[in-house]
């Protein structure tokens, strides 16, 4: 189920939703943390793809495994996709905590709470944003690299 699809890795599919999806629902989430207005109105797309990011997320890491026992790789590769999977393993932990967040924040504005505890909740959902997203971006950088690095005719992974 997580190897293949049509002949194609999951991962190579799947991971392009963690990698929009992730991003997309910081930003989201960082502005209806900064803007409470928009929290009625855009709050419920916010949580969708924020959800659909989650979701995607232990699917992409378990795919990311079954493709690495495909592979095969080693040396310079195998020490790459070693970075890459580390890296990876840790997106769900700052992503799952921007998504409890969220809901947090717009279940408070549909309760008509305001105060203190709000802009608490507001500020870590800013923080978690940014780190989800960081780590994403880290993840990704590290899998492209592994990917791209040692292209035909390229010295860069001979060892």
């Amino acid at each position: 189920m997580f190897d293949t699809f049509f002949g194609l890795p999951v991962h190579a599919l799947v991971m392009h939703v963690v990698v929009v999806l992730v991003p997309l629902a910081a930003a989201g989430v960082v502005a209806i943390a900064v803007v409470p207005r928009w929290r009625a109105r855009f709050g419920v797309l916010v949580l969708v793809i924020a959800t659909a990011g989650l979701a995607a997320v232990p699917v992409a890491t378990r795919s990311g495994g079954e493709l690495e026992d495909r592979l095969g790789a080693s040396g310079v590769v195998a020490r790459q996709i070693n970075d890459h999977q580390e890296m990876g393993e840790r997106v769900i932990w700052p992503t799952l905590a921007m998504w409890v967040l969220a809901v947090v924040l717009v279940l408070m504005d549909r309760q008509r709470r305001r105060g203190t505890s709000v802009t608490v909740v507001a500020v870590l959902a800013v923080l978690a944003a940014g780190a989800a997203a960081a780590q994403v971006t880290v993840a990704g950088h590290l899998g492209s690299t592994a990917v791209w690095s040692c292209t035909i005719g390229s010295d860069a992974c001979k060892e």
